[in-house]
C-alpha cells in the first residue's frame, strides 16, 4: 500500500470499508486475550439464559473493527490521535459486520501537521446500526517547504 498523505484526502472522502464476520473462536480469544470473563461472550447457553441470540461480540471488538477500518484506510505512516465509539447494537457469530467511513475535517493544526477527522460506523448487512465512531488521524504532509 502506498502510504497515504494529507495533500491527497478531501471531505467527504469514503474511507474503503472493511468486511468481518466474527466466530465463537475469536470472541472466545478475543475474551481471553483482554481477560473479559462475562460469559456472554464465549457461553452460548449463559447468552440464552439472558435473552440473546447467541455469545455477544465484545464491545471493545467492535471498535477494534473500526479502528482497523481508520487505519487500514489511513495507511502505515498515520499516527492516530484520538478515537471513539459507542456501541448502539448486538451482533453474534456469523453476522456479517461492515464498517465503513468519510472524512469530516481536514486541517493543519498550529505544529503544521496534517489532521483528519473520520466518522466511522458498524453495520449488520440487515442495515442494523452497531456502533458508530470517531477517529481523528495525523497523516503526513508532502514537502511543505517554502
Amino acid at each position: 500500500m502506498t502510504p497515504r498523505t494529507f495533500e491527497d484526502v478531501a471531505v467527504g472522502m469514503a474511507l474503503d470499508p472493511v468486511t468481518v464476520r466474527p466466530t465463537a473462536t475469536q470472541l472466545f480469544r478475543f475474551s481471553a486475550a483482554t481477560w473479559n470473563a462475562h460469559r456472554i461472550h464465549y457461553d452460548a447457553r449463559y447468552a440464552a439464559a439472558e435473552g440473546y441470540p447467541d455469545v455477544l461480540v465484545q464491545s471493545h471488538l467492535h471498535g477494534c473493527f473500526l479502528l482497523r477500518t481508520a487505519l487500514g484506510w489511513a495507511g502505515p505512516a498515520a499516527r492516530l490521535r484520538s478515537f471513539g465509539w459507542r456501541n448502539r447494537g448486538i451482533a453474534v457469530p456469523g453476522d456479517t459486520l461492515t464498517c465503513t467511513g468519510v472524512v469530516t475535517v481536514c486541517r493543519v493544526d498550529e505544529s503544521g501537521a496534517g489532521i483528519v477527522e473520520c466518522a466511522l460506523e458498524e453495520r449488520k448487512d440487515d442495515g442494523t446500526l452497531c456502533a458508530p465512531g470517531t477517529a481523528v488521524l495525523e497523516l503526513p504532509r508532502k514537502d511543505v517547504r517554502a
